[in-house]
This record gives structure tokens, C-alpha cells and sequence, in this order.
């Protein structure tokens, strides 16, 4: 008998926990069929996190604290180069930004960091850590340094 109850518990607890499906039409509704996408390659958005979109004119801009950084180069053909950062944003509403210069006449690569934010949106003043990886372009053979706001990141050899 003890276990007849103590198996009733058990099956009560495990339908009681178990999830639900979330917004199952009714059997005698209709469902619409979802619409087609012309362009399937417009709605996919490869740019990285990192990269300045259109909206960003609409924020403030603002510093990111940059606590590490160095490259990691790949022994591939041609090699493929990646920059990694970490640091802390100045709150959790900022997004980190990175634009990504070409090589100029010295063979530097410059990286400017920064963030934007919402000047209109309330946020938490606490710190948020952050860690990126940057892909790098590989540029024509030679060797090249990378400066991340004013700050030697490393060099390299295409």
C-alpha cells in the first residue's frame, strides 16, 4: 500500500512539472501558412555583433575599458589573423562597436573600439565584462602591426 502511495505522488509531481506545448491552435482552428520569403539571403544578418549598424546614429557614443588584447594568427594559406579583446563595457545598455581600418602606408592596421548607447534608456550603473574576437582581413604579403585605439595589439607576417 505504502508504495501504491508513494507511486501516485510521483506521477502527480512528474505531470505537474511536465511543460506544456506553448500555443497549440485549437483542433477546429485554422492555421495561416507562414509567409515566403522572396530573399531568404535578405533575412540573414552575417554581420558580426562588433560591426557599426545603421541605427547607431540615434546613440551616444561612448568608452569601453579594454583590459586584454592580442592577436591569434592561424598557420593557414593565407594566414587568418584574429584579434581578441576583453574588458568591460561601461553598463549592460552599451554595445561594443569595432571599426576595422585598412592597412595605410606603414603596414598598421588600426582597430577603433568603442560603444553606443541609448542616451534615453535607464540602466544599471555596474560594469559588464565583454570578450570579442575580431576577424581580421588578410592583407598582401608583408608584415603588419595592429593598434587597438592608440595601443600596439601585436604583429604579424602574411
Amino acid at each position: 500500500m505504502r508504495y501504491f502511495v508513494i507511486l501516485i505522488i510521483v506521477v502527480t509531481l512528474v505531470t505537474a512539472c511536465a511543460s506544456k506545448p506553448a500555443n497549440t491552435p485549437a483542433p477546429d482552428s485554422s492555421v495561416a501558412n507562414p509567409p515566403i520569403n522572396e530573399n531568404p539571403a535578405q533575412e540573414q544578418n552575417n554581420m558580426p555583433s562588433y560591426a557599426p549598424q545603421p541605427g547607431d546614429v540615434n546613440f551616444s557614443r561612448g568608452n569601453v575599458f579594454i583590459e586584454e588584447m592580442g592577436l591569434l594568427i592561424r598557420e593557414s594559406f593565407p594566414p587568418q589573423i584574429t584579434l581578441g579583446i576583453s574588458g568591460n563595457l561601461p553598463t549592460p545598455c552599451h554595445q561594443l562597436r569595432a571599426v576595422i581600418s585598412v592597412p595605410d602606408t606603414e603596414n598598421k592596421i588600426n582597430v577603433e573600439v568603442y560603444t553606443v548607447v541609448d542616451p534615453n534608456m535607464m540602466c544599471t550603473q555596474v560594469l559588464k565584462p565583454f570578450q570579442e574576437n575580431i576577424e581580421l582581413v588578410t592583407p598582401p604579403t608583408g608584415h603588419y602591426s595592429v593598434w587597438v585605439n592608440g595601443e600596439l595589439a601585436g604583429e604579424f607576417d602574411s
